[in-house]
């Protein structure tokens, strides 16, 4: 029985050791993506950052584009629960009776407040999906992992506002989601335009003006 635990203990430590090399192969690959994009990344950079040898990197992936999907999803599935948790409450609590404002500020909050409270990693996956999301291979990501969340925001805004356009919400969450993807680039742009009176990493200061923004855009459509 002792040597059973042991072994039991052993292997969990081992399983242990993997799931942690998995996880520091992802965060350094996230932080290579996010800056350089898939093509300007190589599997020999993602290994040098961790501090190993490619081949523990083809142990766990088949190729580049395998570990890039990898990424892509470890947080996809949190922060799209996470919305379309809040959105089904947001309905229960309105009895119904959504608002542009409300709808949009769950849907963006519940995203920026991941990004405010679990720190670089997160803002590192965050620059991540703003880059990736403009090419073919994001893009096609992003339509797996996010289009259900997405299509839950548009049905609630279109019950929120009948009176508007179905074109027209489409166009507004276009809108809405190029915002959100130029505030998590990060790129520091607003910073050297504002002289430093905004910060492109303020994620608060986003939070609080984001949503009610993009309900007046939504409100000017109409017209």
């Amino acid at each position: 029985m002792a040597e059973g635990s042991t072994a039991t203990r052993v292997r969990r430590t081992k399983a242990e050791q993997r799931a942690e090399s998995l996880e520091q192969i992802l965060d350094a690959a996230e932080y290579l993506f996010s800056v350089n994009g898939l093509h300007g990344v190589t599997l020999r950079d993602v290994a040098k950052r961790v501090g190993v040898h490619t081949t523990l990197l083809h142990y766990y992936f088949q190729d580049k584009k395998s570990l890039f999907e990898a990424v892509f999803a470890r947080r996809a599935s949190v922060t799209s629960n996470r919305r379309i948790e809040a959105l089904d409450r947001y309905i229960a609590e309105t009895a119904g009776k959504p608002t542009l404002k409300g709808a949009l500020t769950v849907f963006l909050d519940t995203d920026l407040d991941l990004y405010i409270e679990r720190g670089e990693p997160w803002r590192n996956y965050a620059a991540f999906c703003a880059r990736v999301s403009n090419t073919p291979e994001g893009a096609e990501l992003m339509d797996v992992h996010f289009d259900p969340v997405v299509l839950k925001l548009i049905a609630i805004l279109k019950e929120a506002r009948p009176d508007i356009p179905e074109e027209d919400i489409f166009w507004g969450y276009h809108f809405v989601t190029g915002a959100l993807m130029n505030t998590l680039a990060r790129t520091g742009r607003i910073d050297r335009l504002s002289g430093g009176l905004c910060r492109s990493d303020d994620f608060p200061a986003v939070k609080k003006r984001l949503a009610k923004f993009m309900a007046a855009g939504f409100e000017a459509l109409k017209d």
